[in-house]
């Protein structure tokens, strides 16, 4: 039986190493902006087809599948732990502010989302209330989280095979 071969930190891979990869920039940042750009252009290609009209609004708007939020920062916890080690504090610390912003994501986001539903509703039944425009698109469900996770870890691994 082999020995399972455990990730190299980066800081590890010698400088002169041809396979490792120069950026100005940390890669697990790169890879969570990357992710959180492909999933939103990614709202605006399916909310366009669905609604048959350009979406725009999805580019910048928070809810629908999947869970940018969520991608974003698993894509970070999961780069930091490949990269830096999943023993380090610093894995720690991304996995712990993730969980935080899924939590918030699910819970209290949701929860201001069902309550704009339901101004809207009262807004609608008294017109003589001017409340302006209601954004109901907020919170995540659990299945729009849970996609979110795989495509931002998935991601990761995936940037971290491209990526040395």
């Amino acid at each position: 039986m082999g020995r399972t071969q455990r990730f190299v930190k980066a800081d590890q891979i010698p400088y002169n190493d041809p396979m490792r990869v120069h950026l100005p920039l940390s890669v697990s940042l790169l890879v969570a902006v990357g992710v959180q750009v492909l999933c939103q252009v990614y709202k605006v290609v399916f909310y366009s087809l669905r609604t048959r009209r350009l979406a725009l609004s999805w580019l910048v708007s928070a809810g629908g599948m999947p869970s940018a939020h969520s991608a974003f920062v698993s894509s970070l916890a999961v780069s930091v732990g490949l990269w830096a080690g999943f023993d380090t504090d610093l894995f720690a610390v991304t996995a712990v502010f993730s969980i935080i912003i899924m939590y918030d994501a699910l819970r209290l986001r949701g929860a201001v989302q069902h309550h704009a539903r339901i101004l809207t509703d009262l807004v609608r039944a008294h017109p003589e209330v001017d409340a302006g425009k209601i954004n109901v698109r907020l919170g995540h469900s659990a299945a729009e989280i849970a996609v979110g996770i795989v495509v931002g870890g998935g991601c990761a691994l995936l940037a971290r095979a491209l990526i040395r």
